[in-house]
């Protein structure tokens, strides 16, 4: 009996800000929110559903890819996840439950190190708490402890193992590379991995100094080589004979073919690939001679006979064992040739300096509030999973040797932000790439800055000049940004929140959205706010919104009482200001100014009662700024777009004539043409009954003047379009209303084919595959429907 077992390691790096407890606009994501988006649509949330194809290309089964592999989530993803793709982390939290009735009650979830952290880099201190984060965060989501976890770029060392056994953990996954030496459990001799390279189909003991030992999985590195950077996953039986043929020359009775590599492999990197591998692991399962497994299970039926050393300070994805994270050591991403990244040492320096600042300071500071702090910091993270009055609570009563106060509780939350953060500043992805400028690399100085700025709040000393001296060691590839201080001063610093900053985008959203100044409880992020008065004035277009709101940050209980004021006098012209709250009389007074300055002396006095707490929309969060922008500019969007297309419209027939002797648009023109059809496109896709023969024409006009159309959002629009309407086919009674749906899926559909666009369509694939009404399946409609999306794939 052959043993099959494929790992998913599922992961993002978290990318939220850290003032403000959730991911930022991310423009590169594009036409996505964010990259965490992105990558849930084309991979975490496919493989939840994943479709299996007959021989005649038709969908014959859907399945969870998760309940029948093994699989980790990092604990931030599942974070992220469980806010804003509720049905992926259900569907996972599922697939968990289910798996352990298929593999003999082991789950096929592994724990992960909470925020992908190189594991040998880190302090003892920091090892410790990355687990035991880990192993909580596991099992308050999942209902049960885990058998396994999955180490950061599989990056390892002794100590790390030790401290993995120390907390219940029975095993974690390795490159064979990382094995030092092995032998049998019976033998005397040990066989050197350079002259006798490990075997991978079944597991080991490593005996660790402390008298602990843990069990060891080493993957089969060339099929993971294969998986991830090869064809495999063009095909799901190709995949299968791989698997099959990497043991089948294996004389144990039951050898284990098993392979680890990033999740993201499955639907993101290979589009697709949650498909290859559902019909992988569905043919495995029909199978007589073979049998789908998970490492719990199969350590439970095979135990260790063999033993294992480890090499120290090695990973899976860096040849020079973990210098990737600490040094220019030639590895990259390849898609700069000639840069370097001299910038690695010099940033890991600097952030070592902060964590022993921020460290000092913690435990002396502390040491008056927690028992042990160290402990503390360990138990901390019940607070991020629960998030509430009552958790927090129960945490100080089991920390504390006494009852603090409110002002102590929040200092001591503040501490405890502060060292999460400087954890977070060394999650591994700012290492990996090849730009100290790049996106991963800025989103580690982001958790640095935040860290650092609540020492320096804490401890009443400023170390943000030292800091950024340090980072000036870090040559940048880009001549303009010269170093990581240049790059931390641009790049970073504007993203610096504090109550005041909150409180004007508060203020602003009063002036655009109405519901906000009506409402008396608002929540913006990490932040509930609660208005005690506001005033809404208007007049000739122009608008003044003032009053006076309590803040409160959710995560540390701190409030903060602010007078605001937001005048908007047209266009984007938007000026804020904020102050801390005084004597009643005092702000009684400054509304009664406002109100009597307003409109034509606002400005004038904005300046003397707010100074250099005044705010444009440019210090807005960047989903709100845009929110509000294009509330200010809609109409004189609309009104240029108009104008626009008049102009088009008197030049018809010149471009077309000068399209069919292919003669190049003027720019002007050009310019005019690509706004007007890529913004028609867009217009008519959203249409009740989308017109395709005006799309049609728009395509082949744009063709013919070479005006470029934006084809990825237009496909992206498509898609959403798509499975709008196939979802409301669904879930629609009304049989006319039905047939007219499935009419425009069909027309829709068929244009998708003409146009040969490789569009992943597996929702709306998926819930056609979900309709029961007799009455529709027998509608031509329905099959060509049918037809139409299996053609798709």
């Amino acid at each position: 009996m052959k043993n099959i077992c494929v790992h998913g390691h599922f992961y993002q790096p978290p990318r939220e800000n850290p003032w403000l407890g959730d991911i930022e606009l991310q423009e590169s994501a594009a036409p996505w929110h964010d990259w965490n988006e992105r990558i849930s649509a084309e991979c975490y949330a496919p493989n939840r559903v994943a479709r299996i194809l007959g021989k005649d290309g038709k969908i014959i089964k859907i399945i969870s890819n998760y309940e029948r592999m093994s699989f980790n989530v990092g604990p931030t993803l599942l974070q992220w996840m469980e806010r804003h793709d509720h049905d992926t982390y259900e569907g996972l939290l599922e697939a968990d439950r289910r798996g352990r009735e298929r593999f003999s009650n082991h789950g096929p979830a592994l724990a992960q190190v909470y925020n992908h952290m190189i594991m040998p880099l880190a302090s003892m201190k920091d090892k410790v708490t990355q687990v035991v984060w880990g192993i909580q965060d596991f099992t308050s989501r999942f209902g049960r402890f885990p058998e396994g976890m999955w180490l950061p770029e599989t990056a390892i060392d002794v100590e790390t193992l030790d401290v993995l056994a120390a907390e219940g953990i029975r095993f974690t996954l390795l490159a064979p590379h990382q094995a030092k030496r092995w032998k049998s459990i019976i033998e005397t001799n040990w066989h050197d991995t350079s002259q006798k390279p490990i075997e991978t189909w079944h597991p080991y003991l490593c005996h660790l100094p402390s008298g602990r030992s843990i069990a060891l999985f080493f993957y089969d590195d060339f099929l993971a080589r294969d998986i991830a950077f090869g064809s495999l996953l063009q095909n799901g039986q190709l995949l299968a004979q791989r698997f099959l043929s990497s043991i089948e020359r294996v004389k144990e009775k039951a050898p284990l073919a098993h392979v680890a590599t990033d999740g993201e492999t499955f639907g993101h990197h290979h589009k697709y690939g949650d498909m290859a591998l559902a019909w992988c692991l569905n043919y495995m399962e029909q199978r007589e001679d073979t049998r789908l497994t998970i490492y719990g299970e199969y350590l439970d039926n095979f135990p260790p006979q063999y033993e294992v050393q480890i090499r120290d300070e090695t990973s899976w994805s860096c040849v020079h064992g973990i210098k990737r994270w600490k040094e220019d050591c030639g590895c990259n991403s390849g898609l700069h040739p000639g840069w370097h990244q001299k910038w690695r040492q010099p940033l890991r320096e600097s952030l070592d300096w902060l964590r022993q600042k921020i460290d000092e300071f913690y435990e002396k500071d502390a040491s008056s509030l927690f028992t042990d702090p160290w402990q503390a910091r360990n138990v901390y993270v019940q607070c991020l999973l629960g998030n509430s009055t009552g958790s927090r609570q129960e945490f100080f009563s089991a920390v504390s040797p006494r009852e603090l106060s409110s002002e102590e509780q929040i200092r001591a939350l503040k501490l405890l932000e502060m060292e999460r953060s400087a954890m977070f500043m060394y999650t591994s992805c700012g290492w990996f790439f090849d730009e100290i400028s790049g996106i991963e690399a800025l989103q580690v100085l982001l958790y640095a800055y935040h860290a650092l700025s609540l020492l320096e709040e804490l401890s009443g000393k400023g170390i943000k000049n030292n800091f950024m001296s340090l980072l000036e060691k870090a040559p940048s590839n880009v001549r303009e940004f010269k170093n990581g201080g240049v790059i931390f001063e641009i790049f970073v610093v504007p993203f610096y929140v504090d109550f005041f900053r909150v409180a004007a985008h508060y203020a602003v959203k009063t002036l655009f959205e109405e519901d906000v100044a009506e409402e008396d409880i608002f929540s913006l992020y990490n932040y509930q706010i609660q208005a005690e008065k506001k005033v809404l004035l208007k007049e000739k277009g122009e608008r003044l919104s003032l009053g006076v709101a309590t803040l409160l940050h959710m995560v540390t209980g701190e409030k903060q009482r602010i007078f605001f004021a937001a005048f908007h006098r047209g266009g984007h012209d938007v000026l804020c200001g904020v102050r801390a709250s005084a004597r009643q009389e005092d702000m009684l007074q400054w509304q009664e100014s406002l109100q009597e300055k307003f409109p034509q002396e606002t400005e004038k006095f904005f300046v003397e009662l707010f100074g250099h707490r005044t705010y444009s929309l440019r210090h807005l969060f960047k989903d709100g700024q845009r929110r509000i922008m294009h509330s200010i500019i809609d109409r004189d969007v609309t009104r240029i777009e108009n104008y626009l297309k008049s102009v088009i419209r008197d030049y018809d027939s010149l471009l077309a004539f000068m399209g069919l002797i292919r003669m190049p648009l003027p720019d002007v023109l050009l310019s005019a043409a690509e706004v007007v059809l890529n913004g028609e496109l867009k217009r008519v896709i959203w249409d009740g009954d989308p017109d395709l023969e005006q799309i049609e024409r728009r395509l082949t006009q744009a063709h013919s003047w070479r005006v470029d159309i934006n084809e990825a959002e237009l496909q992206h629009h498509i898609r959403g379009r798509l499975e709008q309407e196939m979802i409301y086919l669904a879930e629609q009674t009304d049989r006319e209303l039905q047939f007219s749906s499935l009419a425009k899926v069909e027309r829709m559909l068929e244009f998708v084919r003409r146009h040969h666009w490789d569009i992943n369509l597996w929702k709306v694939q998926n819930v056609y595959a979900s309709l029961s009404d007799p009455l529709i399946f027998e509608t031509p409609a329905y099959k060509a429907v049918g037809d139409l999306l299996n053609m798709r794939l």
